[in-house]
């Protein structure tokens, strides 16, 4: 058996869309994440003393417990690491990615198959979430810790992207969401519908389009300082669309292919402009 396990998971740069799902009162939340080539770890070494407390917080720390529980196990003797790309509370899904590791880490520790079935039933127990522990895109429900339809892997994207100050309580504005859901419903329907059809089709301008009418909606009850300039130069820089953190700070554009090093240069200078150290990376798959 392997002296160290580990476990590794990816973030997200927030939502191709967050919105409800379904009519009625009280509508779904539903999310299809973003995920990201930034990630979260968690090792496990073993030693001679009693493991020491986990490095990531309450609710990781939680999620070992849930997870002794379930198996009836015990941690052996050992030292607990951990490492993390994802900053905490601007939607980038660091805490869901934490918890996430820490259990891909556990079922290393004790040589169990990986189930997402755990997994989910631990999240439930802890926090609204994403769809982190999935390696493809994906309808969620994030109440409900629910798979609606899965989305594949065929698109993918790179991105430009600030974070903007300030964090969000994502369990704070949910009353709020949920109202302006209800008054947008027709609205994000279509954007629903826009962005499953360009999935279906592997089409990657129309998620863009789709994600940009699911931010510029979000812009009306969680606004980002910087969205509107942001909209505006979008044709200039030739992005396909924006996306941003929903419940986050962050804000950015979409582009189908890899912007040369000459456009990197003016998005960097854009950026600065507005206040804000612009960030490169690659989001989602294809």
């Amino acid at each position: 058996m392997r002296r160290t396990a580990s476990g590794v998971c990816h973030g997200t740069l927030g939502e191709l869309y967050q919105g409800p799902l379904g009519h009625g009162p009280e509508p779904d939340i539903a999310l299809v994440s973003f995920p990201v080539d930034r990630h979260s770890w968690v090792h496990f070494t073993r030693g001679t003393d009693p493991p020491g407390p986990l490095p990531l917080g309450e609710k990781s720390a939680t999620a070992v417990r849930l997870f002794l529980d379930r198996f009836g196990m015990e941690l052996p003797a050992g030292r607990w690491s951990a490492h993390s790309d994802l900053p905490v509370g601007v939607g980038m899904a660091s805490s869901t990615a934490d918890i996430v590791a820490t259990l891909r880490c556990l079922f290393h520790i004790y040589a169990l198959p990986y189930d997402p079935g755990v997994v989910t039933g631990v999240l439930s127990s802890i926090e609204r979430a994403d769809s982190v522990f999935l390696d493809q895109f994906a309808l969620y429900s994030s109440a409900r810790h629910h798979v609606v339809r899965r989305l594949g892997t065929a698109i993918g994207f790179h991105t430009a992207y600030v974070i903007e100050r300030g964090t969000v309580d994502t369990a704070a504005v949910t009353p709020l969401l949920l109202r302006h859901y209800r008054r947008r419903a027709q609205e994000y329907e279509r954007c629903l519908t826009g962005l499953l059809k360009g999935f279906s089709a592997a089409d990657p301008a129309a998620v863009a389009r789709a994600a940009t009418a699911s931010a510029t909606l979000s812009q009306e009850v969680l606004p980002k300082r910087a969205f509107e300039a942001v909209v505006a130069h979008r044709e200039e820089f030739g992005a396909d669309g924006v996306f941003v953190a929903h419940t986050g700070s962050l804000v950015g554009y979409l582009f189908s292919h890899r912007p040369a090093p000459g456009a990197k240069d003016e998005l960097s200078a854009f950026f600065s402009s507005l206040g804000h150290q612009c960030s490169f990376a690659q989001g989602g798959y294809g």
